[in-house]
């Protein structure tokens, strides 16, 4: 008599949704810094995850195209009181329905450095506050390490736009730059810096 064979198991889409939020959680905690007032704490704490990515992302497709094999291959039950074998009946767990959910769900996170800077509130350019002392504006231009995707980037956009002294900032992932105009009187650079810094990037020094 045909032993049944054993049916996909829950666990590998555990297995790989869990990979593919740990390959997304270096670009994904920027967001939930800014949602839930965590701060650069958030962010430092996985951005050791980064180097890890691509080997995450292989992890969660390889993970992911096994449950499928599993799941597609023919598989039959113990055979009836006749011997002929009946079809077998997964769970919802077991199901092709669920796997299809858990795998449209790992596309997402993986794919979120992609469009993830678009949940970001836009950072806009402050209109120049009259005050009793004259501006001392200034532009500055840092490097910045530790970056992975546009939502870094946003995510510093939106910390040091909140100075008050500060008109614009412009932050590209590409280049690793920051570049900040502000007025010195109100807000002094050093302050720029620790805004920075304090998102779980780094500045770097200046070659």
């Amino acid at each position: 008599m045909n032993q049944p064979a054993s049916p996909p198991s829950k666990s590998l889409a555990g297995t790989g949704l869990l990979a593919a939020l740990a390959a997304s959680l270096c670009c994904l905690t920027p967001l939930l810094a800014i949602v839930g007032g965590l701060g650069g704490v958030a962010t430092s704490s996985f951005s050791w995850l980064e180097p890890l990515r691509p080997y995450l992302v292989a992890l969660t497709m390889g993970v992911l195209g096994f449950a499928w094999y599993q799941q597609l291959r023919p598989r039959l039950a113990d055979a009836d009181a006749c011997g002929c074998p009946v079809p077998a009946r997964p769970s919802w767990r077991q199901s092709r329905g669920f796997l299809g959910v858990v795998t449209v769900l790992a596309g997402l996170l993986l794919a979120f450095p992609f469009y993830g800077a678009r949940f970001y509130p836009s950072t806009t350019s402050k209109p120049a506050v009259a005050t009793r002392v004259a501006p001392v504006w200034q532009t500055s231009t840092y490097r910045i390490g530790g970056m992975s995707c546009a939502a870094c980037a946003q995510h510093i956009e939106h910390d040091v736009q909140q100075l008050a002294g500060v008109q614009s900032v412009q932050v590209s992932y590409e280049q690793g730059t920051a570049q900040v105009r502000f007025d010195a009187a109100r807000t002094p650079a050093a302050q720029i810096e620790q805004a920075i810094n304090g998102t779980g990037y780094a500045i770097l020094p200046t070659p």
